[in-house]
C-alpha cells in the first residue's frame, strides 16, 4: 500500500516497496504469537481464554512499553493472510472465546481477508486507542468489541511518554467511532461479552491527575453502564523512561487509591480494577512464535 495513512502518524511510507513505516513494518504481515490468553478483563478471557494474536510493529512507541521486542524490535515471523485465517480456526478449536488482535491496525488490509467470512466467535480490537476514524471505518461489521487504551488526558505527557501530544483528541474521536459502531455493552447467556466497548486506563506514577482528568471525560461524555472501564495498576518499569523519575517506580497504593476514589465519586462503577500487586513481569506474554 503506497503512502500509507492507515494510523494518525501518517508517516506516507511506500511499505508495499520495502520502506518500513513508523510502526517498524512494512507491508508482510508479520506475527510474535497467537495463543489462549487468560489475562485479559473476565468477560473477554473467560474460562477458556481468549484466541489472542499479538501483530509485530506498533505505531505509538510508548515510553513505558513492555513488548518493546515485538513492538519496535521487529521480532515475529511472517505469515499469509490465508495463514492468518488457519490460525483464527485453530484457536476457535481451542476453545477461545473470541478471536483478538492485539496492536492490528498498520497490518489492517492484509487483515480484513482473514476476518471473511464472519467467525462464529466475536472478534475483539485490542489496541493503544491511537486511531483513525477513517481507518477505523474499514472495520464496521467486522468487529465486535473493541478494547482500547485511553492513556492520556494531558498532551504533554502524551508527548512526553508517546511522542503523540495529539493523542486525546485523536483517542477520544477513535472511541467515538468504536461506540458508533457497536453500541452498547452486551454479554451472552454466560456472562461472556458479546459486543462493546472496554476502555483500559493504566495509572502511571506520578500521573494521578492525568488520569483524574480522563476518569472526568468518560463519565462526561459515556451514558452510565454503556461501556466498560479497566482501570490497571500493573505498571512496570520498563522501555527507555525506565530509569528515569518517576517512571523507574511502580505506582504506590496511595495513587491508584486516589484514581479508585474519584471513579466511584463519578459513578464509573462499570467495568475491573486490578491489585497493585499485579505490578509484576509475569503477566507479561512469553514471546516464542507459539502457534504461529
Amino acid at each position: 500500500m503506497p503512502g500509507c495513512t492507515l494510523c494518525p502518524r501518517l508517516c506516507g511510507a511506500e511499505r508495499d516497496k520495502g520502506q518500513l513505516g513508523f510502526c517498524g513494518m512494512d507491508d508482510h504481515l508479520r506475527v510474535a504469537r497467537a495463543a489462549l490468553h487468560f489475562w485479559e478483563e473476565p468477560p473477554i478471557s473467560g474460562e477458556r481464554g481468549s484466541g489472542a494474536v499479538f501483530f509485530s510493529g506498533c505505531s505509538l512507541g510508548c515510553g513505558f512499553c513492555q513488548n518493546t521486542e515485538i513492538s519496535h524490535g521487529r521480532f515475529g515471523k511472517e505469515i499469509t493472510t490465508q495463514r492468518l485465517r488457519e490460525i483464527f480456526q485453530e484457536l476457535i478449536a481451542q476453545g477461545a472465546h473470541n478471536i483478538n488482535l492485539v496492536t492490528p491496525t498498520h497490518f489492517l488490509p492484509q487483515i480484513l481477508p482473514a476476518l471473511e467470512p464472519k467467525l462464529p466467535v466475536p472478534v475483539v480490537y485490542n489496541c493503544g486507542g491511537y486511531e483513525r476514524v477513517e481507518t477505523l471505518r474499514m472495520l464496521e461489521g467486522k468487529v465486535d468489541i473493541y478494547l482500547p487504551d485511553l492513556k492520556y488526558a494531558e498532551w504533554s505527557l502524551a508527548g512526553r511518554l508517546s511522542a503523540a501530544p495529539d493523542y486525546f483528541p485523536v483517542a477520544a474521536a477513535a472511541i467515538d467511532e468504536m461506540f458508533r459502531q457497536v453500541g452498547p455493552v452486551t454479554y451472552d447467556e454466560n456472562g461472556m461479552l458479546k459486543k462493546g466497548v472496554v476502555i483500559r486506563h493504566l495509572v502511571l506514577p506520578g500521573q494521578v491527575q492525568n488520569s483524574l482528568k480522563v476518569l472526568d471525560y468518560l463519565a462526561e461524555h459515556f451514558p452510565k453502564g454503556s461501556i466498560l472501564l479497566s482501570v490497571m495498576a500493573q505498571y512496570v518499569p520498563s522501555g527507555r523512561v525506565k530509569s528515569t523519575p518517576p517512571f523507574d517506580r511502580p505506582v504506590t497504593e496511595e495513587e491508584y487509591e486516589a484514581v479508585v476514589d474519584w471513579l466511584y465519586m463519578l459513578g464509573l462503577e462499570d467495568g475491573f480494577l486490578q491489585e497493585p500487586a499485579s505490578a509484576t513481569e509475569e503477566y507479561l506474554p512469553d514471546f516464542s512464535l507459539e502457534g504461529v
